[in-house]
């Protein structure tokens, strides 16, 4: 009998146990005390994963140093740095930013474990949904030079969402008084996002294309030659700053909307060709607005600093793993043997664009040294291509024909670059050129504590917002997708302003010129002896730039370019 109640208890034990830690659990300071140790034990454990995969830690406790540093107040801001810190040159476009643009200024990003920069990098990259019912048509465009790129335009969920979308804006519309630039009107914006160099649609930027067609936009993903499924129609692989084949795209894109406004956004390292393109094209461009999540600024400093390793074989795995699919193409025009056993990003990319090509006798005397037909390219191609269809010698001399910010005093159109200074996928922040965002007023630096590489995810509680349900905001829990959608409506708003004040001082300077042309008619045609009398009449002056704008920098593109 005994035993047999010890086997009753013995069995019974678990049960008891977990309603004893159920009612423990329910006192407020035991809870704390539980969740304190819990996630003690927690960071003890990442810190041992992160040790064991050669990741840096990021530890988000300040000094108190920098903790006064933090509490002074942004001078062009006015707000603490706990949040985004808007780093630009004092303009008015600035100013008319901090004062509509509220994502800008205020985000409450994910702490840590959610808000770790490795979690955020690998669930933005590789994890997370993919679903959606995000639907795409493709466009495969002929480039000049004989390539094909590829054009993925967003049809998926669109028609089932219109009718929901189209109630809220028209809510928003009353809430703020002023028209989204991304409405369902009968000319919608159009939405050109640039992925990663390397190719592909991840989960961020899905997210992104998902929540753009909510709000009425046209999303359009652009994809390099032999890349995403992209057919390698010619022996030419994508440099990493070749502006030549997005210009084509933009041109094309324009070309079937051409009453509808164009902006563009890059993610990563597809900042590298949406910079040259910006600084290339100049004021010609097609785009009225850009932006930059996560950009490389620097291309050549991003290939030469160390990655973390697992992020490093990561990605020179997906480059090496294009690369196979066309090695019997290229093989007698790139050193594919090379770049398929290379350590490092450097090594594979100087080993397809910087290494001397090892050509047989018998077709070394049919070629022309001074050709281009090491590069596979047609006598066509070549020409349209111009120096860019001639090999680089060296490292340097490919860097000075693809750094992406080698024309940066060409750009003419606003680009927003939003960084975070957990990122370990770019090099340390303090490389960051900050006198081109002081100096430059073209371009402005969103820059957070906490993000990742393309990750910047909001607070659990701060996702919500009034009148909006848990499902409609699942995919607005990313700070950078609100922000990059709202800068583009908010600059857009500030250049049809502008626009519009530069054409009413044209007409005001018009009006006065036309009479002070009749006042000297008149002149002219008086008696000599009132001729006298009309002369010390003040005559009105036309209004200055300065006057009108009330600042010494004017928004008009002058289209010189």
């Amino acid at each position: 009998m005994a035993l047999y109640v010890l086997n009753c208890l013995f069995c019974l034990l678990p049960s008891f146990l977990f309603l004893l830690l159920c009612l423990v659990l329910r006192w407020p300071r035991l809870c704390c005390w539980a969740k304190l140790a819990v996630r003690a034990a927690g960071w003890r454990l990442w810190v041992f994963i992160c040790l064991a995969l050669e990741l840096p830690l990021h530890s988000y406790k300040r000094t108190k140093t920098e903790k006064l540093k933090s509490s002074e107040p942004n001078m062009l801001s006015g707000h603490t740095s706990d949040g985004p810190r808007l780093i630009c040159k004092p303009t008015a476009l600035a100013r008319y930013l901090l004062q509509h643009c509220g994502s800008l200024t205020k985000a409450k990003l994910a702490g840590w474990p959610w808000g770790d920069p490795h979690l955020q990098t690998v669930s933005s990259q590789k994890c997370g949904e993919h679903g959606h019912n995000i639907q795409f048509t493709r466009d495969h465009l002929l480039l000049k030079d004989g390539g094909t790129v590829a054009l993925d335009w967003m049809v998926g969920t669109r028609l089932i969402e219109a009718t929901v979308q189209r109630r809220w804006d028209v809510k928003k519309e009353n809430q703020s008084g002023r028209k989204a630039l991304g409405c369902f009107t009968s000319t919608p914006p159009v939405l050109l996002l640039i992925p990663q160099f390397w190719g592909g649609i991840t989960p961020h930027l899905q997210l992104l294309c998902h929540q753009a067609m909510r709000e009425g936009f046209n999303v359009v993903v652009f994809h390099h030659r032999g890349t995403a499924g992209s057919p390698l129609t010619t022996a030419r692989l994508s440099e990493f700053g070749d502006p030549v084949d997005l210009e084509q795209a933009v041109a094309y894109v324009h070309s079937r909307h051409p009453s509808s406004v164009l902006v563009a956004v890059s993610e990563g390292s597809g900042s590298g060709v949406l910079l040259s393109y910006l600084g290339e094209r100049g004021s010609s461009t097609c785009l009225t607005a850009a932006a930059a999540i996560s950009p490389v600024l620097l291309g050549q400093l991003w290939f030469e600093s160390a990655m973390p390793p697992m992020y490093r074989w990561g990605v020179l795995f997906h480059r090496k793993m294009q690369l196979r699919r066309y090695v019997s193409s290229l093989r007698g025009m790139v050193d594919v043997d090379r770049a398929l056993s290379s350590s490092s990003l450097r090594d594979f990319e100087e080993a397809l664009f910087c290494s001397p090509t090892k050509v047989s006798p018998s077709s070394e005397r049919s070629l022309n040294p001074a050709s281009s037909s090491l590069r596979g390219l047609t006598p066509a191609g070549a020409w349209a291509l111009g120096e860019r269809g001639y090999p680089a010698q060296d490292w340097d001399s490919y860097w000075g024909s693809n750094e992406p910010l080698r024309d940066a005093d060409e750009v003419a159109v606003p680009v927003l670059c939003i960084c975070s200074s957990d990122d370990p996928l770019l090099p340390p922040i303090s490389t960051l050129p900050l006198s081109l965002f002081q100096s430059n007023p073209y371009f402005l630096l969103a820059l957070t504590d906490r993000g990742g590489h393309c990750g910047f995810t909001l607070e659990a509680g701060k996702q919500m917002d009034e009148g909006r349900t848990r499902k409609e905001d699942e995919d607005e829990g990313i700070w950078s997708h609100n922000a990059v959608l709202e800068y583009l409506r908010v600059v857009s708003d500030f250049l049809k302003e502008a626009e519009r004040d530069w054409k009413s001082w044209q007409g005001r300077l018009e009006v006065n010129s036309l009479k002070g042309q009749k006042s000297r008619m008149n002149t002219t045609s008086l008696p000599h002896r009132r001729r006298g009398a009309m002369i010390k009449k003040s005559r009105p002056q036309p209004a200055s730039v300065d006057d009108v704008e009330g600042d010494p920098f004017t928004w008009k593109r002058s289209f010189t370019r």
